[in-house]
């Protein structure tokens, strides 16, 4: 039975593919970033929540010290500061660190696991690697970085047999975007302007994860996989 530690595990796209791959029979290590967080998670068979701090290298350890075998990691976790706080240094400090230097501290401690397995690690980056944001200047510095981060991991570990990609969201419906789903004049334009007409749910995403983790996409790495109903084709 694989095992896979999905970080941000317990809500949002990160609870989709926690789902998904219990769904498909792997054991899942979730992690959650609060008690509270794990304690809103709604059991499931195969998935197994834990606190987990991608910004704290204990709390990453003790995650990846519950995983007998490790196949997969997908990174899921991550922040978005709103109402200008990502144009203060502190913020937007605080952004990178958990978006970016986050990705990156999960998957060096999980190197040594992928190595026995010979497993995978699926990124979460977004439309916004591709193009910036007048709002959130952090979020997209960092999703911009967890795309090159995704390219040169994969050059780097490629030769050793761990595959590593991304997938890049575009607009999904989460309790992160709330304000905006609930609100037909924000979200009026988002639908008009993504070709398949809708907002993408988490399972979308999960969808394309369980993809790149596949044997199917045994030769894919290096990749970032737009999942956003065509939104960057326009």
């Amino acid at each position: 039975m694989k095992t896979a530690l999905v970080t941000g595990g317990t809500r949002g796209i990160g609870e989709g593919v926690s789902r998904a791959l219990a769904a498909e029979g792997w054991t899942v290590i979730a992690g959650g970033v609060s008690q509270a967080e794990i304690d809103a998670f709604a059991p499931q068979k195969g998935i197994t929540p834990v606190l987990l701090d991608v910004t704290d290298d204990a709390s990453v350890a003790a995650a990846l010290a519950r995983c007998d075998r490790l196949d997969a990691v997908v990174n899921c976790a991550g922040i978005i500061m709103r109402e200008g706080k990502e144009f203060t240094v502190e913020g937007f400090r605080r952004t990178i660190e958990v978006n970016l230097v986050g990705t990156m501290r999960v998957c060096l401690a999980a190197k040594p696991k992928l190595l026995e397995s010979k497993g995978s690690v699926v990124n979460t980056a977004s439309m916004l690697s591709f193009f910036g944001s007048p709002f959130v200047p952090g979020y997209s510095a960092s999703k911009g970085g967890v795309a090159q981060l995704t390219k040169s991991l994969a050059a780097a570990w490629g030769p050793e047999g761990i595959r590593v990609n991304a997938v890049a969201p575009g607009w999904i419906a989460t309790e992160l975007t709330k304000p905006l789903t609930e609100n037909p004049e924000r979200s009026k334009p988002i639908v008009d302007r993504t070709p398949m007409g809708r907002w993408g749910d988490p399972s979308d995403v999960a969808g394309a994860v369980l993809m790149l983790l596949s044997d199917n996409a045994k030769f894919v790495t290096g990749t970032v996989l737009p999942v956003d109903g065509g939104y960057l084709t326009l």
